[in-house]
């Protein structure tokens, strides 16, 4: 049977009537940010739209206006489709973490079934042996299944060390103390390069006014001092950097 093409599963919500385009750059940014779709530091002309089996990159078009001034933002699709999407619905879409679960698909009872009748027959059951013993053996393949797959919590160091890392983007989190969100950072490859070197992978920090001096730009090659502690931007990022201090930028 042939697949699908992905076009065909948008559910493509268009425009009631004529909708506002933006007048210009100027109006295209301060709407961008009054959405929350991206800063003033980093700009973005194309935005990811997401479903349980695809995504697709799209622009904003404009935008429609209902009661009480709340908006709908439309996007132009690359095949020049039109569709309406609420912005904080188009904002969560832009989360690393958004639509993992559906991509990995759901799992059907049958397979599940026949994936345990498969563990159970790797051992059989003899005459000494009891039918609790084959259950036994069931539970023990199946934890040691999820601790396969799930990372392993790094073993951080206590005081500030020296970092090597790579600005991967500019984004925003949720403050849930003072009720507005905080700029933030995303970084990759980050390491620490103090003597006992770890590798940490993805982490993010504050966008503090030390760091906005450095002018620093995504794809930027960076080291610095800090101090990495166990603190959650998502499902995806764990650690934070904090303080960020003493930055250099790399020469490629």
């Amino acid at each position: 049977m042939a697949e699908t093409p992905a076009e065909d599963l948008i559910h493509y919500i268009a425009p009631k009537g004529e909708y506002i385009p933006f007048l210009d750059d100027t109006d295209y940014i301060a709407k961008g940010l009054e959405w929350k779709l991206f800063t003033a530091r980093s700009v973005k002309r194309e935005l990811l739209y997401k479903s349980g089996s695809f995504q697709a990159k799209v622009k904003l078009a404009g935008y429609e206006q209902y009661g009480n001034g709340l908006d709908t933002v439309v996007v132009e699709f690359e095949n020049g489709k039109l569709s309406c999407i609420h912005p904080s619905y188009l904002k969560e879409m832009q989360s690393n973490s958004f639509g993992k679960e559906l991509l990995s698909g759901p799992v059907s009872e049958t397979s599940a079934d026949s994936s345990e009748t498969e563990q159970v027959m790797e051992a059989p059951i003899t005459e000494n042996s009891d039918p609790l013993s084959a259950e036994q053996k069931k539970a023990k393949t199946k934890t040691n299944t999820k601790k396969a797959t799930a990372k392993p919590k790094l073993d951080l160091p206590g005081e500030k060390v020296h970092f090597t890392a790579t600005v991967k983007e500019f984004t925003a989190k949720m403050n849930h103390f003072t009720g507005e969100e905080d700029e933030v950072i995303l970084l990759e490859n980050v390491k620490v390069t103090t003597e006992p070197a770890l590798t940490i992978g993805d982490a993010w920090c504050g966008y503090s006014k030390t760091l906005k001096k450095a002018e620093l730009e995504e794809g930027d090659a960076i080291e610095f001092d800090g101090k990495v502690v166990d603190k959650k931007y998502d499902k995806e990022i764990r650690y934070k950097v904090n303080n960020p201090s003493k930055l250099v930028k790399q020469v490629m």
